[in-house]
């Protein structure tokens, strides 16, 4: 039987995920190279991370999605692996010239919340069929905007240490489509309105994981 792996849904009545106890925390910039025009440091956690290698959302929403295919991989991952300027390798958006600009999209937690909250229902944040959902920070904040996320590796003493980080760039908010209101919840369309995440290019290779990070960017995004 197929793996299938999804986070809980987040509604009304949905209690709200707990994440690290430093998830939204802000605090000085480190020293890395190549990031001194990001002296803003958010601890983040990296709550999703989903690859698509095929369009699912074609033609109609009343004719509903595609069927996940028998030998497609799990969509939802441990780990995403970047290239600049081209995306997240094996995800439908990867080296597509019809989205430079937008082949990888940012979402916050927090905004989907709201948006269950709006609706009164319960939302499946991987219906968004967005690819980095993050918790702790204002993520619409970002468009227009550099940041970097660097996932904390697990160390050996029980403690952390940070990978390499991944520089994006934000462009133009990832509108929702009329499919969120046959695919999310009925109103998701209307609700989904300025929380939709972001599209991104990565600016440089890397790999991001399940778990803690830090969002490095030019400006305050930290939750209010």
């Amino acid at each position: 039987m197929r793996r299938r792996r999804r986070l809980a849904g987040i509604g009304r009545s949905s209690a709200r995920p707990g994440g690290p106890a430093s998830v939204g925390r802000v605090t000085s910039a480190d020293d890395v190279a190549g990031l001194d025009d990001l002296p803003f440091r958010t601890e983040v956690e990296v709550a999703l991370l989903l690859v698509s290698p095929r369009h699912r959302y074609e033609g109609r929403p009343a004719d509903g999605a595609l069927p996940v295919g028998a030998d497609d991989p799990d969509e939802s991952r441990d780990r995403i692996e970047l290239r600049a300027g081209l995306g997240i390798v094996g995800d439908r958006y990867f080296a597509a010239r019809a989205h430079v600009h937008a082949s990888v999209t940012v979402i916050g937690l927090e905004g989907l919340e709201a948006v269950g909250h709006a609706i009164g229902a319960t939302v499946d944040p991987a219906a968004t069929r967005r690819n980095v959902f993050l918790r702790g920070a204002d993520v619409e904040a970002l468009r227009g905007e550099p940041f970097s996320l660097e996932s904390v590796l697990p160390g050996g003493d029980g403690g952390g240490a940070l990978g390499r980080a991944v520089r994006f760039r934000g462009y133009r908010a990832a509108n929702p489509c009329a499919w969120m209101d046959h695919e999310v919840a009925p109103g998701a369309f209307r609700a989904m309105r300025g929380r939709g995440g972001v599209r991104c290019d990565p600016e440089s290779d890397g790999v991001l994981t399940l778990g803690p990070a830090v969002l490095r960017t030019a400006r305050p995004v930290a939750l209010r």
